[in-house]
């Protein structure tokens, strides 16, 4: 199977939404926030989309069952955005072409970012891109750490980072593109050794980076991919967002 494949990742709660739904399911101008994720990938050239359900995952399975081109995978217990990929390893075996992962929460991903780490892909067939963007405050998240000749090296987390690398404004977008046995292999290897005793995806790039294989970041995400949705206020900014966009 060569297919161009996504993974959505939506098992989460809308504890800060003060919603009882997934927080997925919670209408951005009136649409559930996931549909604007998967309008995106499709019209960005994804071909076929697991969506990583946990919380009311029947209310998911309900609202998206209708799409064709969406299949589904149970997270039961979320133990970090690693395990929940790791749930879709079944679903994921003979996959010999790409995997974007992406957050079910983020409707401002353009399909034209999509399309260009696809292309970059089908280019030089690395084992991982990283889509990155450059933010003016780039406050809270992870720095995008290259070497001297411009190579990734690296994500450094806000709280890990020196001053010279809180400098950096080229940041993570949690929105990955893995070769298929490239992303299952990392899969095998990852570790919860940290304090939430959790496994992290975050942690993918750098082990297939360890063994030598090339892992980029490519910085085609536009700034305003950058506005996910974990709270009313924030559900708000993004509604503005997408009203000027039309």
């Amino acid at each position: 199977m060569s297919k161009t494949v996504a993974i959505v990742l939506a098992a989460g709660k809308g504890t800060r939404m003060k919603s009882d739904l997934p927080k997925v399911l919670v209408p951005v101008l009136g649409r559930p926030m996931i549909e604007y994720v998967l309008d995106a990938l499709r019209a960005g050239g994804v071909e076929q989309m697991i969506v990583v359900v946990g919380y009311r995952s029947d209310l998911a399975r309900e609202q998206l069952g209708r799409h064709k081109d969406v299949s589904f995978v149970e997270q039961t217990e979320q133990l970090g955005t690693g395990h929940a990929v790791m749930m879709c390893k079944a679903a994921l075996a003979g996959h010999t072409g790409p995997v974007i992962v992406v957050a079910g929460d983020s409707p401002m991903l353009q399909s034209d970012s999509v399309a260009r780490l696809l292309a970059e892909y089908a280019a030089a067939r690395p084992a991982c891109i990283l889509g990155s963007t450059h933010k003016e405050d780039p406050t809270g998240l992870g720095r995008i750490v290259r070497d001297a000749t411009g190579a990734f090296v690296g994500i450094v987390e806000q709280k890990d980072a020196t001053p010279q690398q809180q400098a950096i404004r080229e940041v993570n977008m949690s929105t990955y593109l893995f070769d298929g046995p490239a992303l299952l292999h990392a899969l095998d290897q990852l570790k919860a050794d940290n304090a939430q005793r959790e496994y992290y995806l975050t942690d993918c790039p750098g082990i297939l980076r360890a063994e030598g294989k090339d892992v980029r970041a490519l910085a085609v995400l536009k700034p305003v991919e950058a506005l996910s949705i974990n709270t009313v206020d924030e559900l708000g900014v993004v509604e503005a967002a997408l009203r000027a966009r039309g």
